[in-house]
């Protein structure tokens, strides 16, 4: 788990998953979103995929990366478990 709030403290890798929300994108799609090196986006892709947040399917010379909505629905409930009941 530990993997997981890594890769979401970081603002760029937050941006990469809120634009995978909208649509699936390959990473040359992913990097023109930003003003930093395509390196640094697959070194965020690769933190990413690690924690399980985004899949990775590799099409001829292109990789299109999805949001997984599993591990996102995971962390959800795992939160919920701390809400506390109502005081009476």
């Amino acid at each position: 788990m530990n993997i997981l709030f890594k890769s979401l403290n970081d603002p760029t890798r937050r941006k990469i998953l809120e634009l995978l929300k909208q649509k699936d994108l390959t990473a040359g799609e992913i990097a023109d979103e930003f003003n930093i090196s395509k390196p640094s986006i697959s070194h965020h892709l690769d933190l990413l995929k690690q924690a399980g947040l985004v899949e990775a399917v590799k099409q001829g010379q292109f990789i299109t990366y999805s949001l997984n909505t599993t591990v996102v629905d995971e962390i959800v409930q795992w939160f919920i478990q701390f809400k506390s009941k109502k005081k009476k």
